[in-house]
C-alpha cells in the first residue's frame, strides 16, 4: 500500500507547530482554512476553485505581503456546472487533508423526472434502493469505467407530483446520483432521468452554514479594512473540517517528529477517540479493509497530521498512527 508524504524544508529554528486555532491571524487563517461555498449552477467546480484561490491570494498580497501566497484550493468532490449546493473548499496548506471528504457520507435532493405516470408501488420500487448497490461511473466521468458498489444510506420520497418526484438522497462518497435516478427509473418501468440536483452536505458540513462566492469577497474586503468579523464567520480553521474522524491526540514532541515524518509512537499520545471497527465480517475482507484514518492534534486542537490507526493508544511502546498526510 503506497502511502504519501509532504516533503518539508522548514527552518529548524523555527517552531513548525500552529497556533491554536482560535488564535490565529486572518493571513494564517487563510493559509489554513476551509470555506463551506455555496455553489451556484453556471460555473464548474474547478473554476469556483480557482476564483476563491484567487480571491484569497489578492487580498494575502495586502494584508501580508511579505508572506507566500497559496498554492492552491482543493474541493470537496467535483459538482457539475448546472449542480448546486455545499462544496466545502479547502484553502492553502490544508489542500492536503483533501482526503477527508471521502470518508464520509454525502447528501442530496433531487428531481427525479419520471417518464410516465408513477405506478402505485412508486415508493416501495424506490425503498429497494436503500441498500448496497452496482454502479458503472458514466462515460464522461473521470474515474475508471469499471463495476463497483456504492451504499444508499437513507432514500426518501419527499414529494409525487405528476411525472415528478422530489428525492432526498444520503450515499457513499463517490455516488452518480444521476445513474442512480436511471436506474430507478428502469425499476419502475416507466424510465426516468435525473432533473436538477443539490448537494446539501457533505460530512462534516451541511446547508446550515453555507456562504456564496460573494460572502468570502465582501469578508477578505472587510479584513482589508481592519474589519475581520465577517471574513472569520466565511473562513474556518481547516479542523473544521476533520470533526467527523476520530481525533488522537498527541504531545507537542511528539508532533515536532511528525513535522519530520516520523509516525506518532505510542509514549507521544495523550489521548485518542475510541474508533469502531464496524461489525465483525470475513477474514479476507477484514485483512483487506484499511485501518481507519485518524485526525492528530496537538492538545491545543491545532492539527498535525491524518493517519491511519494501527496500534493501541494505550500501548506503552510502538507505532500507534502511520502518516497518511502531514499538516504541519
Amino acid at each position: 500500500m503506497t502511502r504519501h508524504f509532504d516533503d518539508t524544508d522548514a527552518d529548524p529554528d523555527v517552531d513548525p507547530l500552529r497556533a491554536p486555532p482560535e488564535e490565529r491571524s486572518v493571513p494564517e487563517l487563510l493559509r489554513f482554512g476551509v470555506v463551506n461555498v455555496d455553489k451556484p449552477a453556471g460555473p464548474s467546480s474547478h473554476q469556483l476553485s480557482a476564483w476563491v484561490r484567487d480571491a484569497i491570494n489578492e487580498s494575502l498580497a495586502t494584508l501580508d505581503p511579505d508572506g507566500p501566497p497559496i498554492d492552491g484550493v482543493a474541493h470537496a468532490g467535483t459538482l457539475d456546472p448546472k449542480v448546486t449546493g455545499c462544496l466545502p473548499t479547502l484553502t492553502g496548506d490544508a489542500t492536503r487533508a483533501a482526503q477527508v471528504f471521502l470518508e464520509g457520507s454525502k447528501e442530496y435532493v433531487s428531481v427525479l423526472e419520471l417518464h410516465g405516470s408513477p405506478p402505485a408501488d412508486f415508493r416501495d420500487v424506490v425503498a429497494e434502493f436503500e441498500a448496497e448497490i452496482y454502479q458503472k461511473p458514466p462515460r464522461k466521468s473521470a474515474v475508471t469505467r469499471r463495476l463497483r458498489t456504492r451504499t444508499i444510506y437513507d432514500l426518501d420520497v419527499l414529494e409525487v407530483d405528476d411525472r415528478q418526484a422530489l428525492l432526498r438522497i444520503r450515499c457513499e462518497s463517490g455516488t452518480y446520483v444521476r445513474k442512480l435516478c436511471h436506474d430507478i427509473g428502469l425499476a419502475t418501468g416507466v424510465g426516468a432521468h435525473m432533473g436538477h440536483l443539490r448537494r446539501t452536505a457533505t460530512d462534516p458540513f451541511d446547508d446550515t452554514d453555507l456562504h456564496p462566492l460573494q460572502d468570502l469577497v465582501d469578508g477578505l474586503a472587510w479584513a482589508e479594512e481592519s474589519d475581520d468579523a465577517l471574513l472569520r464567520e466565511v473562513v474556518r480553521p481547516a479542523e473544521d473540517a476533520l470533526v467527523h474522524l476520530p481525533s488522537v491526540t498527541i504531545a507537542p514532541s511528539a508532533a515536532r517528529n511528525v513535522a519530520t515524518g516520523a509516525p506518532v509512537y505510542a509514549p507521544g499520545v495523550i489521548d485518542a477517540d475510541s474508533v469502531s471497527e464496524g461489525e465483525e465480517g470475513d477474514e479476507a475482507d477484514d485483512a483487506d479493509r484499511d485501518p481507519p484514518l485518524v485526525a492528530c492534534h496537538t492538545p491545543d486542537g491545532a492539527a498535525v497530521c491524518l493517519g491511519r490507526l494501527v496500534g493501541d493508544p494505550d500501548a506503552e511502546s510502538g507505532v500507534v498512527v502511520s502518516l497518511e498526510r502531514v499538516l504541519v
